[in-house]
């Protein structure tokens, strides 16, 4: 790699990172001299600096890492949180409750418990990180779903056995067997 690609695959390792990097695994990872990537790394931070970019390369934790410059984190904030803030609907809210008590279970299980098809509202509720595929159906072979970390958080529970009973609020969905009587495939 060229000392003209320097910064660039530096910009590019950046994109991808979850965590700050220090120069040490940058090095290696783009194949230069530590002191040479400190110094593209430096020279980047400024540049966005002098820019005046929506974010900056900042070191901090002993490492490297872009960061939204906080003049502009209202409109990220907006953006992120603005499309968490829908409501649910109705069969988006039923939907999550047979998930919630009849986990894992299959969009074919929850379509003949709610006595529609749920296709699209299964795919709202993975989309807003509520519900996640957990495997097949041993039987079927169907897709199975189950709450996510996400949605207990969101409820303020420990864990899914917080739920409260379900009996008493809706006895006949109590009543149902767990088999997946319906044998659609995902």
């Amino acid at each position: 790699m060229t000392e003209l690609e320097l910064k660039p695959a530096l910009e590019a390792v950046l994109m991808v990172a979850d965590e700050p990097l220090d120069s040490l695994v940058l090095a290696e990872a783009v194949g230069h001299a530590t002191a040479d990537v400190q110094q593209a790394l430096a020279e980047l931070a400024a540049s966005y600096d002098e820019q005046g970019r929506g974010f900056e390369l900042r070191h901090v934790g002993g490492g490297w890492r872009y960061y939204t410059r906080e003049a502009f984190a209202p409109a990220v904030e907006r953006f992120v949180i603005g499309g968490q803030q829908a409501r649910l609907t109705q069969a988006a809210l039923e939907t999550l409750a047979v998930v919630a008590y009849k986990q894992p279970i299959s969009r074919g299980r929850i379509s003949a418990i709610r006595g529609v098809n749920v296709d699209g509202v299964i795919r709202t509720l993975v989309t807003r990180g509520l519900v996640e595929e957990a495997g097949t159906d041993g039987e079927t072979g169907a897709i199975v779903y189950r709450t996510t970390s996400y949605f207990t958080e969101r409820l303020g529970l420990t864990d899914i056995t917080d739920l409260p009973e379900l009996a008493p609020y809706l006895p006949d969905l109590a009543d149902m067997p767990d088999s997946d009587d319906v044998g659609e495939h995902a």
